[in-house]
């Protein structure tokens, strides 16, 4: 069965800093683009980050650039969020997932998505 276990969440005051980890099983860990979205109370879910099988690239969400840090442990298939600097507005549910997009030869494309439990991250003012 295709797992993903989220965990590392928690209460934290404002400038402190939290890391995050998904420990993922079931699928080809290195064939997958993961990543996390987080989910405010009131609020759409938005991606937060997302890290190459290929070649280790990140990209992350303005609102976190330079304070999130996300990384990969390929023997361990787990994935980390590094958080620094936290904001009250951080407050979130935070979801990781597996996504992968398989091309056909014939063109068709197929979207493989997994998503996992997600873990609470609330910061105090």
């Amino acid at each position: 069965d295709v797992q993903l276990q989220a965990s590392g969440g928690g209460l934290v005051q404002a400038g402190g800093s939290l890391r995050l980890s998904c420990a993922a099983s079931g699928f080809n860990f290195d064939e997958y683009v993961l990543g996390w979205f987080r989910q405010a109370p009131g609020k759409e879910r938005e991606a937060v980050s997302s890290i190459s099988p290929y070649d280790g690239s990140t990209v992350y969400a303005d609102p976190v650039k330079g304070r999130f840090t996300m990384s990969s442990d390929d023997a361990k298939n787990t994935v980390y969020l590094q958080m620094n600097s936290l904001k009250p507005e951080d407050t979130a549910v935070y979801y990781c997932y597996a996504d992968r997009v398989v091309v056909s030869a014939d063109g068709s494309t197929y979207e493989y998505a997994y998503w996992g439990q997600g873990t609470l991250v609330t910061v105090s003012s």
